[in-house]
Formats: C-alpha cells, structure tokens, sequence
C-alpha cells in the first residue's frame, strides 16, 4: 500500500524537459527530514488575478475537489473587511470590460461586488490635444433604437473587487483551501524523492515566512502540482521558473487621483449614463484620462514625465484642481508656462492660486469644444499619487509545473485600460486550461497539459501591448509633422467608418 500511494502522488515528468530544462535552470533543494505538505495548485499573489483564479477553481465542480492554496504578503483579512464611506473612492481604480464581468459573473463573484460604488459607463470621448481630431467609442452604431446603449466598461474599486472575490472564495467553504495570509516566500526549489514519502523531485517546494504579525504559523515548506505566479512584475515564481522577460521603462509616471466634478449642464444620455473622457498630450509626455464614479466622482489617470508628475505632486488642492482642468482645455504652450509656475505663489489680484488665476484667464482667449468633461471641482485628500509606467512582456507563460497570469507575465501602458482585463483574461483561460486536464485525467502541471493557456492568451496580450506602445510613441512626437498628421487622419477616419470602430471595441471588449 505504501508504495502504491507513492506512485499515485508521483507526477510524469518528461524525461527530455528534465534533461535540458530542470537540470539546467533550477537549484534543487538538498535531503530534507521534513516532507512537505502537498497542494494541487498553489497561487503566490492574492491581487484580484491570483484570487480570482481561485475562486474559478474553486466554483467549477470539476476542479472544486483540487487541493489548492494561495500565498500573500499582505492582510488579506483587511481586503475582506475593506470599507469606506460613500463619497470617498480608493485611487486604485480599474475599468473592467464586458467581458471581465463576465468571468466574474460566471464564477459567483460579481453578486458580492457593491453595486453602490462601481459605475458603467457607455461613452469614451478621445481626441488629439494638438490637432483636435477625435473619435467617440460608443455602441450606438450597432445599437437599435429600442435597445437600451451597450456598456462600453465598468469602473470599479480594485479593494471592492478583492472584497468580492475574498467573499465569494469563503462562501464555496474552507475544506481543501488553505490561504497563508501576512505570508512571504522565502525560497522557492524543487523537492526530493523522500524515502518515507513522496517524490517531489520535479515540484515546486515553497519555504513560507509568515509575518511577525501574522496569528497562525502556516507550514514552513509546503510542494505545488502546479505553482500560479500572479505575484506582479519582479515575480519571484518567474525568477524560480527562469523564464525570460523583455521591455523597457517609458520614464513617465501614471498621476491618479479621487476628483469630484461640477455637475454637467447636459448629458449625452440619459442620467446616470457616463461619458469617460481621454486627451492626448504629446507636449507633456502622454494622455489624461478622467473616469467616471458615481455620485458625481471621477478617478483621474495622467501619464506625463517623471519632472511633471513630481511637481503636480508638489501642488496645494486648489492649484492641482486648476492643472487638470486646463490639461482638458488649454494647449500644450499654455500647459507648459503653467507647469513652470511656482508651486505655491497666490494670485496678486485674489485670494487664490497663481495657476487658478491663469486657467480664469487664458480659458477666456480659448474657444472650448463640446466634448470636454465636467470641471473638477475638488480632489480628494491624499488620493493623489503615482507609479512608474513599463513595458513587459515573457518569452513564455508556461514551464514545467509553473504558469504565470496578470502582470507577473505582461505589463502594459495604461492608456487603454487594458492591464487588470488582461490579468482576468489569462485567468479564465488557464482556470479552463486545468479543468480540461482534471476532467481528463491529465497531470495539470505537466507542460503538455499547459500548452493550451499560452496558446490561448500569448498573442491576445502581445496585441494589446503592442497597440498601446504604438499609441504611446506616436502621441509623444508634439508639433505639426508627418507623424502628427497621420495620426490625426487616422483617429479621423476610424471615428467616420462604423465598422472599423466597432471593431476596434470588440476586440477591446
């Protein structure tokens, strides 16, 4: 009996991909006394990527009987408690597309979502900050008149959708997951072939150091069928599983910030039906993008050099409220005198900011589209903040008994919102690459078992990386040239030819 249960926890292993990969790349952990506890799948990062990919395995009845279990730095008991009163809005925001909702609604954690606090919208107006031109994503060009107006994306906390996912995980019960909460990794390496137990050679065996904090001291060594890295850019599971990264840094910094808004004198729909709004601003080094909350609030994102992020960072409320407004309506010259203003100087006519009095006066010498958004009327305290803004992408998203989901594979510019989409994407695909394996009796770690995820997922996100880099490096050539006016004719053309622009948004969607 002893050695029948020895060989059923004994995995296939490739004897090529042992040879030339294993042995090559991975630091194999000397004889240990203690044999390790044994996990199906376990998932370092508890983001919304690693938690929604356990609460998908853990809601399909094919893999719901898997022994699984997810490994993170932070208190994720604070995720599960989170709470704010209702007209303050967390800045770490993400704007989830129809078809992230969803997954989310597939896997039963939509339902646990606070309605209250996300906001639909239906519209996003984009236009060039130097030549004007623009395009309106909407669906009204495949929309009846007797259909209520498709929604373009969804906005939503990131701590509400944690929250979600948390809840829903807890409410499929706690046999056979196990969460290490206040929890890092230590060391990752591949087992051994215990004399007493079984052979882990080929597995992933994580060492565990739980925060002082933490209340419960989880295993110290626990071995993984398959390990889940969806433990962000410099993932430790990738540096384990020695797959190569490439990229770059763009030197911008992404501002974001909690905004309240003047209420608008007319809506383009029915009320409370939102418009997003996006300007590109090849002068200040990238877009700012103002996105809808309820109750009137807004989440800002402003890409600009790491020089101007410091310095908006540097200004008093009221001087900050007058540089987002004048990024929607003034040019790139006027942006650039007003970034050059002394931070905190007051009007010499008034008791308000130097930058409020120049906004006042140079909005009355500039003629003002329709398509602007509603002025800012007040930011938030300590919501504003920044990040440094990358590219990245892996050669691969598989190895032996490893995958990587979320920003632990891919990093994207944010100017189309992509980035937590992308993550929820990979984590329907794999989350349906290992049922397939379950139900058919496959060993979900073995490369063989993988291949379908990459196959799945590896272009789609090279796609949208590469689109939104193009986007990035064509909107940062200011001045009028043949670059300037190609892009201009483009966002012309695309925004006058329906299915060109609904095409653009399926393959958003």
């Amino acid at each position: 009996m002893r050695q029948l249960a020895r060989s059923a926890l004994r995995p296939y292993v490739c004897p090529s991909c042992q040879r030339g990969v294993l042995a090559g790349r991975r630091r194999f952990a000397s004889k240990a006394d203690n044999v390790p506890e044994v996990y199906d799948v376990v998932c370092v990062g508890g983001g919304p990527a690693g938690l929604g990919l356990l609460a998908a395995l853990r809601a399909s009845p094919v893999t719901s009987k898997l022994k699984v279990a997810l490994v993170e730095s932070q208190d994720l008991s604070k995720g599960r408690t989170w709470s704010l009163e209702p007209r303050l809005y967390s800045n770490r925001v993400s704007s989830l597309t129809p078809s992230s909702v969803a997954f989310l609604e597939r896997i039963g954690a939509w339902q646990h979502v606070d309605s209250s606090r996300t906001q639909p919208y239906h519209e996003m107006q984009v236009w060039d900050g130097e030549t004007g031109s623009r395009i309106t994503f909407d669906w009204t060009v495949e929309t009846s008149p007797f259909e209520d107006p498709r929604i373009v994306a969804t906005m939503t906390e990131n701590a509400n959708l944690v929250r979600a996912l948390l809840t829903r995980i807890f409410s499929l019960g706690e046999e056979g997951v196990s969460i290490f909460s206040n929890t890092t990794v230590s060391s990752i390496e591949n087992g051994t072939d215990y004399a007493d137990g079984p052979d882990l050679s080929a597995w992933p065996v994580l060492s565990l150091s739980p925060s002082a904090s933490a209340a419960s001291q989880p295993p110290s060594r626990i071995a993984a069928r398959l390990l889940i890295g969806a433990d962000g850019i410099n993932s430790p599971v990738r540096t384990f599983a020695g797959i190569a990264t490439d990229g770059w840094d763009y030197n911008r910094h992404g501002i974001v910030a909690t905004l309240s808004l003047s209420e608008p004198a007319t809506q383009p729909f029915p009320a409370g039906l939102k418009t997003a709004y996006q300007r590109f601003l090849p002068a200040l080094g990238g877009p700012i993008a103002l996105l809808p909350l309820p109750n009137n609030h807004a989440t800002l994102v402003w890409s600009t050099t790491v020089e101007n992020a410091a310095y908006l960072k540097s200004l008093p409320p009221n001087a900050f409220i007058a540089m987002v407004n004048a990024a929607f309506r003034l040019s790139g010259t006027d942006l650039r005198y007003m970034l050059r203003l002394e931070p905190t100087a007051r009007s010499s006519t008034a008791d308000i900011s130097q930058h409020e009095d120049e906004l006042n006066w140079r909005l009355q010498h500039t003629p003002q589209p329709s398509h602007i958004p509603p002025p800012v009327t007040a930011v938030q305290d300590r919501s504003v903040a920044s990040f440094p803004l990358r590219f990245r992408h892996t050669s691969t998203y598989i190895s032996p008994r490893v995958a990587l989901v979320g920003d632990a594979a891919h990093v994207v510019h944010p100017l189309a919102g992509q980035g937590l989409n992308l993550g929820l994407g990979d984590v329907a695909s794999l989350s349906g690459t290992i049922e397939y394996a379950v139900r058919h009796g496959m060993d979900i770690g073995d490369i063989l078992s993988l291949e379908r995820y990459p196959h799945e997922r590896y272009a789609v996100n090279a796609k949208v990386g590469a689109v939104c880099d193009l986007l990035h490096k064509l909107y940062n050539v200011p001045g009028q040239g043949p670059v300037t006016w190609a892009r201009s004719l483009g966002l012309d053309l695309i925004d006058k030819v329906p299915f060109a622009k609904g095409f653009l948004m399926r393959q958003a969607n």
